[in-house]
C-alpha cells in the first residue's frame, strides 16, 4: 500500500489552503490538500514536513501537527492520511501546483476533488464546525 500524507493548513480566519493539480498530472485541475508519498524509512510526519517545504515553501513543527482523518483505495493500493495544522513558518507559494488558494469549508466542499481527498474535506468540515 502507497502511503501519503496531506496537510490541512488552517489560516486565524478559518479558511484551509488547497492546492491545484497541474494539468498534466493524473487529476490535472482538482484542488487537493497539499502533500505527498511517505519515502521508505521515512516517517509520515517527516514525509508531511519535507513535502510541504517542497511545494508551499512553508516550515512545520511536528507538534503542530494533529492526525486528522484516512481515506484509503485498496484496489489501487493508495492510503492517505491528513494532518490539520494552524501554524507554520514562512508564506505559502506555489512551487509544484497550477495553483494554490484559500477556502472558506463551504467552498472547499463545493470544488472539484480526486476522490480520496472528498472524505478527508467532510471530515476536516466537520471538525471545524464543532464549537
Amino acid at each position: 500500500m502507497l502511503e501519503v500524507v496531506a496537510a490541512a493548513l488552517i489560516d486565524d480566519g478559518g479558511r484551509i489552503l488547497l492546492q491545484q493539480r497541474r494539468p498534466e498530472r493524473q487529476h490535472g485541475g482538482l484542488w487537493e490538500f497539499p502533500g505527498g508519498k511517505v519515502e521508505p524509512r521515512e516517517t509520515a510526519i517527516a514525509a508531511l514536513i519535507r513535502e510541504i517545504d517542497e511545494e508551499l515553501g512553508v516550515g512545520l513543527e511536528a507538534t503542530d501537527l494533529t492526525w486528522l482523518a484516512r481515506a484509503e483505495d485498496a484496489a489501487a493500493g493508495l492510503v492517505i492520511s491528513l494532518y490539520t495544522c494552524c501554524r507554520w513558518t514562512g508564506a505559502p507559494h506555489c512551487l509544484d501546483a497550477a495553483g494554490i488558494g484559500w477556502f472558506a469549508p463551504g467552498e472547499m466542499m463545493a470544488l472539484p476533488m480526486p476522490p480520496l481527498d472528498r472524505p478527508l474535506a467532510t471530515a476536516l468540515k466537520t471538525m471545524l464546525q464543532k464549537p
